[in-house]
């Protein structure tokens, strides 16, 4: 069997604040994204609400070319919204932003999509990262996501950056999946035989004139409509930049991984998504800080020993595409924490301090910011 190409991209949804103040903006400047391609040669792009911003890597062969790529992205979006005051955070939801303020994209995707979901498109102020993994055969990119929807909770967990909502400590390490289950078409896909009975399934909405095509189908995972790639959608935005190279690492060597099986006439063995379920609402309520189901044992497992198994599982992919470091790095997120449990320190150190609640909030804004473009931690 001819080995993919596991070329690899990202997309990462920034939102847009206030430097002073910390608030989201109600509105983009104009000629923001201009002068981000102008800094920049990448892909940039609106998203639903003015405040936020889009960035894409391109095709990216190796790990390095990825944390360039993304980096430099990243800066570019900060020099630019330099400019006029503001700076980018990378989370998946702004600490307390009040969605009825702010403006929504005059683009003709955005104007029906608002009309077709009426006030939901209210509560999509969140910001996510997909993940495109090069998958040239369609069949084998059907088998993998079949198999690799196991361990979207694991990385979901590793993940989560949302723990405020509209001012409020949620109790959640991921609000953004809470408030996306809100949107149809959305959560684990279906288990599909063949190529051919996806793209069957896809076409009774689209020739019912009910989506235009497959990009409309946000399930945490998918095949991607535009290009030969399998796109994990299910993870909140790291703010860290090292954490969002770490996951796409893993996402990349579990793929790998459950390749490598195969040609050994091997499989991971399925469960069903009631299961599956139930470990990604663990992770979107505890992040790191909790345990998953051992499916195989069925038993409750902490994270941080979920974490050390699946490195050892996937270390001879990580040798084979040269990612061995950034799959180590999850390891380090397990003991520093992810921007979710960093995110909800800072608020608890200033009430401590003597902060009022909103001046707490803003404070873990201005974390954010600092996060944002925050060199890569030791991982010694």
């Amino acid at each position: 069997m001819d080995e993919p190409s596991w070329t690899i991209g990202i997309e990462e949804e920034h939102l847009l604040v206030d430097r002073d103040s910390g608030a989201l903006v109600q509105a983009q400047p104009p000629g923001l994204i201009e002068r981000v391609a102008e800094l920049r040669h990448g892909l940039v792009s609106p998203e639903l609400f003015s405040a936020q911003i889009e960035i894409g890597t391109g095709i990216c062969r190796d790990m390095k070319h990825l944390r360039a790529d993304v980096g430099l992205l990243r800066l570019a979006v900060t020099e630019a919204a330099a400019e006029h005051g503001l700076a980018p955070i990378a989370a998946s939801t702004h600490p307390f932003a009040r969605p009825e303020e702010l403006q929504i994209t005059d683009k003709e995707r955005y104007r029906v999509l608002a009309d077709d979901l009426q006030d939901i498109t209210r509560q999509l102020v969140i910001s996510g990262l997909h993940v495109h993994v090069g998958i040239e055969d369609p069949e084998l990119r059907i088998d993998l996501m079949n198999q690799v929807t196991y361990f979207l909770p694991h990385l979901l967990a590793v993940s989560t950056s949302s723990p405020f909502w509209q001012g409020r400590d949620t109790g959640l390490a991921s609000y953004r999946s809470a408030v996306y289950k809100t949107l149809p078409r959305t959560g684990l896909p279906p288990k599909f035989d063949s190529w051919a009975e996806f793209r069957r399934h896809v076409d009774v909405l689209v020739n019912a004139g009910i989506i235009e095509d497959s990009s409309k189908v946000w399930w945490d995972i998918r095949p991607s409509e535009r290009y030969p790639t399998l796109e994990m959608r299910v993870t909140d935005l790291p703010t860290r930049m090292e954490d969002t190279i770490a996951i796409a690492a893993a996402y990349v060597c579990l793929l790998r991984m459950l390749w490598r099986l195969r040609t050994e006439n091997q499989r991971w063995r399925g469960y069903a998504n009631f299961l599956i379920g139930e470990n990604l609402w663990r992770a979107e309520r505890y992040g790191i800080g909790g345990s998953l189901i051992d499916f195989g044992k069925g038993t409750l497992v902490p994270y941080d020993h979920l974490v050390d198994e699946l490195i050892e599982l996937v270390m001879p992919d990580a040798e084979a595409l040269g990612c061995i470091d950034e799959i180590r790095h999850l390891r380090t997120i397990c003991e520093h924490g992810t921007s979710a449990n960093r995110q909800l320190a800072v608020y608890q150190a200033s009430l401590d301090a003597g902060a009022d609640h909103h001046e707490a909030l803003a404070e873990v804004v201005q974390h954010l910011i600092g996060d944002t473009l925050a060199p890569p931690a030791d991982d010694d």
